[in-house]
């Protein structure tokens, strides 16, 4: 059939022909490639030949490639740019591609060559990396519920449809209440507002055909928002429909849908035999079970609800002193602690702005990666998804590395956050195979020729998405079943928060912080002030991200709540979370932990990461030098190129010789009480 998905990609670097693909064209593609796939499973399921790794694990590497290829374009669009074309399809899609992963996982005949290989392994002459592989398909198998008996098997396939199903509808109910909502916002309600902020609201405005100004959802507008306006009533108005998101009744509801997915996520785990959730989701991870999460987050939480609430009495007396009586509410919070942190570092978010261009950004980003890991970027002028994104060449000595797409403006046909993601992995076999990158964030969009200027925090979730990126360009393995990102969950965030790093080191700031009409450097006054600030108000950051991971924990430990509200409402009661903080996301719009299981009963490995992420940037200060290529190269070596060809606590003791306590993460937050 006529096809663009389907057809040879022979653009430059086989990039997909975005230009020529239409909505209409996904289905007969997905259909096509489905039957493809379903073929070859069943040749490799059948082979007459006795089992050897070429002719079923290798066979098995590459008999989705048609649909791989598919998927990586639709998924990819559907995240960030979705059209009601694509809402439809997604939805059709979600209890098919789970029919279809049961099948190939369940398949007994499949699974029974992959037992043979698995208990013949020592004879097969197989390298490190292979064994590897074998290892994690039999466990992905295994997992997956191979190994079940019929009725178990097909109550599984049952049980995950439905998971697509629901994951699928929480997903899409998060982007209708970001889309829909908005607030109209006359000349009066700006009083307070930077420039920087008064301009995206009038691009959301104009995003949306409407005169004037508006505030949306998009957290790099509503935060600063929050941080500057002193409409006390439009703060409340606007952070209730932040945190309502999910929760409005009506067809977007996500609350039921959290309650029957909780259920279902029990019941599989029963059926493999695990008594909860949690204890099935943590195995294969770093942190194993339940407890050693809890471990660490309450190692964190008492110190870091110490600060806040210490941090809130402060806030609450310079209420009061504004006149306002009663206890310092939510949407108070970041007016009061910007407010705060002018007084005490001299930071004003105004002034700091101008020297975070996003263009200055990328280039620091860029700039850090030619420096440690020698990459070159090179612009690219090729068909893409959307005006908004950009694409460039990643070579070393002169050797094409990857493709790098960079989307980061919000807009109402994009789900909310940021996320590094594929078109195409990094592979080897059969052909040395290089990855189509994708970076996309929601920062607030300029107005019309104006430069965008991001926040410190949006600088650093730039960065952060740049480390993911790297742990996908970078990654040099033979198998794409353990290709880049393909790590534990709780070790994939460490690349992404430990290239955070970089951000603060002065002399990067002093190369790229430049505002953007004067082109002069941050003053070093203002750039040490801004890196003296770095622990600032991070009791708040602290409570509400551990509040959450401690949630998502009670969510999946025992049987599945018919009342996840009501689990919520107990977790912090128990914990004590302060009355002027919440959840960093609760749970009818924790995509997190709903919108999929990815990180369902990993929201910790964030922490768990930046446990390694902070003693692994002491490698670069015990060398003496950011930059350091001995330290770069090891870095490179063991985590960033290696993928999952090992377990992640052997990579990280490759780099760094052993494993960290929390204590480096305590100091970085600013937790860590002085020695007396």
């Amino acid at each position: 059939m006529t096809n663009p998905l389907l057809e040879p990609w022979t653009g430059e670097f086989d990039l997909p022909p975005f230009d020529a693909i239409r909505d209409a064209d996904f289905a007969p593609a997905f259909e096509w490639a489905l039957t493809e796939a379903r073929a070859n499973i069943a040749a490799i399921a059948g082979n007459a030949e006795p089992p050897g790794f070429t002719n079923t694990v290798e066979a098995l590497e590459l008999a989705e490639e048609a649909l791989n290829r598919v998927a990586g374009v639709f998924y990819n669009l559907a995240g960030a740019d979705s059209t009601p074309e694509r809402e439809a399809l997604q939805r059709d899609l979600a209890p098919k591609m789970a029919a279809f992963s049961s099948e190939v996982t369940m398949n007994a005949a499949l699974f029974a060559r992959i037992e043979a290989l698995w208990s013949g392994r020592d004879t097969l002459g197989l390298s490190a990396e292979q064994s590897r592989v074998l290892e994690l398909y039999r466990r992905m198998f295994i997992r997956a519920g191979a190994a079940l008996d019929a009725a178990g098997r097909k109550r599984m396939a049952e049980v995950k449809e439905r998971l697509a199903v629901l994951s699928t509808s929480f997903t899409q109910n998060l982007l209708a209440d970001e889309r829909d909502w908005w607030m109209p916002l006359a000349e009066a309600d700006l009083d307070g507002l930077p420039d920087f902020v008064i301009a995206a609201a009038k691009a959301a405005a104009e995003e949306r055909g409407q005169p004037g100004h508006v505030l949306t959802l998009s957290r790099s507008l509503v935060v600063p928002f929050l941080q500057f306006s002193l409409r006390r009533d439009l703060r409340e108005k606007a952070y209730e429909a932040w945190t309502a998101r999910g929760a409005n009744g009506g067809a977007t509801d996500n609350r039921a849908l959290a309650a029957e997915i909780l259920k279902l996520r029990e019941e599989r785990a029963r059926l493999l035999g695990y008594d909860s959730f949690a204890a099935y989701k943590l195995e294969p991870e770093m942190a194993r079970t339940p407890d050693a999460v809890r471990d660490l987050l309450m190692r964190v939480w008492e110190p870091a609800r110490a600060k806040a609430m210490a941090d809130g009495e402060v806030l609450t007396r310079m209420m009061h002193a504004d006149g306002i009586n009663g206890d310092l509410e939510a949407w108070d919070w970041r007016y009061y602690s910007e407010k705060r942190r002018l007084a005490d570092h001299d930071l004003d978010e105004g002034e700091l702005k101008p020297y975070f261009g996003l263009e200055a950004m990328i280039g620091a980003a860029f700039d850090c990666a030619t420096r440690l890991f020698g990459l070159e970027f090179r612009p690219l002028d090729v068909p893409l998804y959307h005006t908004d994104a950009r694409a460039w060449e990643v070579t070393r000595g002169g050797r094409h590395i990857a493709v790098f797409i960079g989307d980061w403006f919000a807009r109402s046909s994009k789900r909310s956050g940021a996320w590094c993601s594929a078109f195409r992995e990094q592979r080897k076999l059969g052909g040395d195979q290089r990855p189509v990158v994708v970076n996309v964030c929601n920062f607030a969009r300029p107005a019309k020729g104006e430069p965008a200027l991001l926040s410190w925090d949006d600088a650093r979730t730039l960065f952060h998405e740049f480390g993911h990126a790297l742990h996908q360009m970078l990654s040099d393995v033979t198998y794409g079943f353990i290709s880049g990102t393909s790590v534990a969950r709780d070790f994939v965030e460490l690349p992404s928060q430990l290239y955070e790093h970089w951000l603060e080191v002065p002399e990067v700031l002093d190369n790229h912080a430049r505002h953007v009409k004067t082109g002069q450097p941050m003053p070093a006054a203002l750039r040490d002030r801004l890196l003296a600030a770095s622990t600032y108000d991070q009791g708040f950051a602290t409570v509400e991200y551990v509040a959450s991971a401690l949630v998502d924990l009670a969510f999946h430990e025992g049987a599945g709540p018919a009342d996840p509200m009501a689990v919520q409402a107990k977790v912090l009661k128990e914990i004590g979370m302060p009355h002027a903080i919440r959840m960093r996301h609760a749970t009818p719009h924790f995509a997190h932990v709903f919108a999929g299981d990815g990180y369902s009963s990993g929201y910790y490995s964030y922490m768990w990461s930046e446990v390694m992420d902070a003693d692994a940037f002491e490698a670069f200060r015990e060398a003496g030098d950011a930059f350091d290529a001995d330290t770069a190269q090891r870095l490179e070596e063991h985590i960033l190129s290696a993928g999952g060809s090992q377990e992640a606590d052997a990579l990280y003791t490759a780099f760094r010789g052993k494993m960290p306590g929390v204590e480096p993460l305590l100091k970085g937050r600013g937790l860590l009480e002085p020695a007396a």
